[in-house]
């Protein structure tokens, strides 16, 4: 079952976090007191929202307390109009539910923008973070060149879609920055899709997105990354967005740094993938375990 709390972040932000967990047993069977079980934090990327991560959150939620975040600006999270949209403050939104739910010492997984807002957050508080899975985000510099792109990219929108499943088919097959037919891709889109009176929108406002990326992609963030000193795993799609010279350099600059790679994934690995990314993830975890026990 799932299971909506909601968190105050930075600013006083309304934030909707979800528990994935199994049904809940007869009341007899409940255990009293807190959930000691380890937990995970799970971040989407730019334009994702929680249930992108369904797939990973049931399995995990076997033997560990699940929660995953829709972010400032993001699924059914507020989205101020005047942000702010800074690295700092999704940071800070990610620390204030790892408190204010008492996740601590948690695993944090994150796909591309989620994975550096987890990596930042284990660099600047590691008493909160236990360990840290990055998948398929780039630690290099993208440049002024990637954000005109995007801002280019988003103007081709055909908003509004007059169906859900034809935002499936643009973002599947028509949209310019799609080589072949990705049906996964579209799915994905399809799923951050929401019914306006004049048609299908995005749950997300295009300008903050930008803003968001506008306040990373100009710097590099190999610093930050070599400040995390807990267990990290690299995880990359084998067509994702994340090459494996810059993969394996991330390992390398990492103390304690350790690398996979899904085949047959793009960037949306997570979602598309969720059963290879389980056997990448699950050896990490149960060493983490051992070293916890």
């Amino acid at each position: 079952m799932v299971q909506r709390i909601d968190v105050t972040g930075a600013d006083g932000v309304r934030l909707a976090a979800w528990e994935f967990r199994e049904a809940d047993p007869a009341p007899a069977a409940r255990p009293a007191g807190p959930d000691s079980r380890p937990a995970v934090l799970l971040l989407h990327g730019l334009m994702g929202r929680a249930f992108h991560w369904a797939g990973t959150a049931r399995w995990l939620g076997g033997h560990r307390r699940v929660i995953a975040l829709d972010q400032r600006g993001h699924g059914q999270s507020d989205r101020p109009a005047h942000g702010p949209y800074t690295r700092e403050a999704f940071v800070a939104d990610a620390e204030a539910v790892v408190e204010q739910l008492g996740l601590a010492p948690v695993t944090l997984i994150g796909h591309s923008m989620g994975a550096l807002t987890a990596w930042q957050l284990a660099a600047r508080r590691p008493d909160l973070v236990e360990a840290v899975v990055i998948c398929d985000m780039r630690a290099s510099a993208l440049g002024e060149a990637s954000q005109q792109e995007w801002a280019d990219w988003f103007h081709r929108w055909p908003l509004p879609f007059p169906t859900q499943d034809a935002a499936r088919r643009w973002f599947g097959e028509d949209d310019p920055r799609v080589e072949r037919p990705d049906p996964g891709r579209g799915a994905f889109f399809a799923e951050v899709m929401h019914e306006a009176q004049d048609g299908w929108r995005p749950l997300f406002s295009r300008r903050q997105m930008l803003t968001a990326r506008e306040t990373w992609v100009h710097d590099a963030h190999w610093e930050e990354l070599a400040q995390v000193r807990c267990p990290t795993l690299v995880v990359r799609g084998l067509d994702g967005e994340l090459g494996r010279a810059e993969a394996q350099e991330m390992v390398r600059v990492l103390p304690a740094g350790q690398y996979a790679e899904i085949p047959d994934a793009g960037h949306y690995l997570h979602y598309d993938q969720p059963t290879a990314l389980r056997a990448a993830l699950e050896p990490f975890l149960e060493d983490i375990k051992t070293l916890r026990l």
